[in-house]
């Protein structure tokens, strides 16, 4: 860092020639101390990333006359530093902080610190305290057709006898999202020592079918519903014990609501929940720990935010998981998980905000459940040479206390697997998919063969662009308000709701095989496609809930295709329009054939997220 008392003996090296060694008059000189010695130890099988070629010899330069640097003799020992480093650029006139600008340095967005004479009132103390303030506008539109069941007691339109009617519903939301953080650090690369995050989402959302009895449970009120909510997606404090290393590996502890992903890709547990999480690294950011307990809070029916204004459920959460990159091969990061669902609801009925029992789902016996089950699982993310992938394999471990085919104690043996490997080449990925989820060939035996995870939220085959994977599809004639496969997940779980019921392990299960490429055109446009085929492991748990011999597994093509536009080549205006479609399998129909028999369900989204 050159300093003022500097500048001046730099220009004078530039415009003299330098002086003969042996008439440079020596300095004393403080003890400096010695550097830290560099990491350059180089792993088995890594290498500079897409280069194949032996390194090239080195350049020599010469360049007669030209003045050397001055040599560090040539420096005062009694610089001035400059204190405030994020100020520098704006004095010297290069950047004018606005408010509004999320581009350049913005004490708003924690790239400066706070000036404490500005804010007298704010309890804090030194100059590395940061604040920062988080906007969030997600739009979506989304006009939709799936399998919509007809009421019991009353139609939308006489006539309307058989068991689905029409299919075209409309889903239209609007969330704003705001956040607050104050932040004690100083840099990217040391872990704040404290972090105070508030952050709020208000939902509104309305929703238009054609049937009756879907979106309430009361018949007269009709086939439209406007909703409004509040909830609280992230209160926590993050305080960071120690530094172990000069490199930064550290013990954190998290206290409050706050974001986890139990796995690469959120098949197990992805959710902003209440709990308590210890995390932190060792040997230079290549181990990763995780562990600690949530208390799952009660959401809201129709936005699916945290309700903070109700009992949490008694439903307990224990997690433990590490990281380890460059693990089993270079360049892929190997996790181990271990997660305890503890669930204690058998007594606990409840009626979500529009009406319907959602504990305990309305199937079989319709009696209460508690279950202990414990995941155990390998994860897997990184690349072999240029191909990219990402795996999981999951075990779940337990008992049911109360199988609601045999209302008797059942034991829980389940297992999924997903992978997906992609490569690149240039503005092309290429990718495909697989995923395996097991299904119970036998309801009335005492084991629970179909796998259920606690809440999935999965980023894979296509993600909600894919119309199994975003759409919620009923469950009629063999269950009162269950679905077979539940919004943003892609299990055939056969829950009431992912956000407010409980894990079901007597499910039908799921095969999945797709493939499907992303395509940057420009950098500010991206294209999708996928395509993914669908079965049931085992359909005997839904023969058995319909009565009906016999079920084919088929459930059909997802075709998906998505366009994605960032006007400003960054995240901060994300304009996304996509359709999808499944056509069904001979199983699917078997289940679902409609009124009009439709040939295929179309899903249409609209959707642009703003950010500051």
């Amino acid at each position: 860092m050159l300093t003022a008392l500097a500048l001046p003996l730099v220009a004078q090296a530039i415009v003299q020639d330098p002086p003969p060694e042996d008439t440079i008059t020596p300095r004393v000189q403080a003890e400096r101390p010695e550097p830290p010695p560099v990491d350059n130890e180089i792993i088995d099988g890594r290498r500079r990333p897409d280069n194949t070629d032996d390194l090239r010899d080195p350049v020599d330069q010469n360049n007669l006359g030209a003045v050397r640097a001055p040599p560090p003799e040539a420096f005062p020992l009694d610089q001035i530093p400059v204190p405030d480093r994020w100020r520098l650029i704006e004095s010297l006139g290069l950047v004018t902080e606005r408010w509004s600008d999320p581009y350049h340095q913005n004490t708003y967005k924690g790239d400066r610190p706070i000036d404490r004479a500005k804010v007298p009132w704010l309890p804090i103390k030194g100059d590395d305290w940061f604040f920062v303030v988080n906007a969030i506008s997600d739009t979506v539109v989304e006009p939709r057709t799936f399998p919509v069941p007809v009421g019991v007691q009353t139609t939308e339109r006489p006539g309307s006898l058989d068991v689905f009617g029409r299919p075209f519903s409309l889903v239209a939301a609007q969330t704003f999202i705001g956040g607050v953080a104050l932040i004690k650090g100083y840099t990217a690369y040391k872990p704040p020592a404290v972090e105070y995050r508030l952050t709020l989402a208000a939902n509104v959302n309305h929703v238009e079918v054609p049937e009756r009895r879907v979106l309430y449970v009361e018949p007269s009120l009709g086939t439209n519903r406007t909703d409004f909510f509040v909830g609280v997606q992230e209160a926590f404090v993050d305080y960071h014990f120690r530094d172990v290393s000069d490199r930064y590996d550290f013990d954190s502890v998290r206290i409050g609501i706050q974001p986890f992903q139990a796995d690469f890709r959120g098949f197990l547990f992805n959710d902003n929940q209440l709990g308590v999480r210890f995390f932190g690294t060792r040997d230079n950011n290549r181990f990763q720990y995780n562990f600690g307990a949530f208390v799952r809070l009660e959401k809201d029916t129709n936005s699916g935010l945290n309700s903070v204004v109700e009992s949490p459920r008694d439903d307990l959460v224990l997690f433990a998981n590490v990281y380890r990159q460059d693990f089993l091969i270079p360049a892929l990061t190997s996790q181990v998980t271990v997660v305890y669902n503890m669930n204690r609801e058998r007594r606990n009925i409840k009626i979500d905000d529009n009406g319907f029992p959602v504990r305990p789902a309305l199937l079989g016996t319709l009696r209460g459940r508690e279950y202990d089950v414990v995941y155990v699982g390998y994860n897997a993310d990184g690349h072999i040479d240029r191909l990219n992938l990402t795996a999981s394999i999951y075990g779940a471990f337990g008992s049911d206390r109360n199988s609601f085919f045999t209302d008797r104690k059942a034991d829980v043996r389940a297992y999924f697997a997903a992978a997906e490997a992609s490569y690149d080449k240039d503005w092309a990925r290429f990718r495909l998919s697989a995923a395996y989820g097991s299904g119970d060939s036998d309801p009335y035996n005492n084991v629970e063969a179909g796998f259920d995870a606690i809440f999935e939220n999965p980023v894979f085959a296509g993600a909600d662009t894919s119309y199994w994977i975003r759409q919620t599809i009923p469950f009629a004639g063999g269950g009162r308000v269950i679905s077979l496969s539940g919004r943003n997940g892609i299990l055939n779980s056969l829950r009431s709701s992912k956000e407010q019921g409980q894990s079901n392990f007597n499910n039908p299960g799921l095969i999945l095989v797709g493939a499907g490429g992303d395509f940057d055109l420009t950098p500010e446009f991206r294209l999708s496609a996928n395509a993914n085929h669908l079965w049931f492991a085992d359909t005997t748990t839904l023969q058995v809930l319909r009565n009906e011999g016999s079920i084919p597994r088929d459930i059909g093509w997802d075709l998906s295709m998505a366009a994605i536009w960032r006007p400003k080549a960054t995240q901060n205006i994300v304009a996304r329009l996509s359709a999808a479609a499944l056509l069904p399998g001979a199983g699917f129909q078997d289940l679902f054939t409609d009124r009009s028999r439709s040939d295929a369900y179309v899903s249409i989204l609209a959707n642009v997220i703003v950010t500051y």
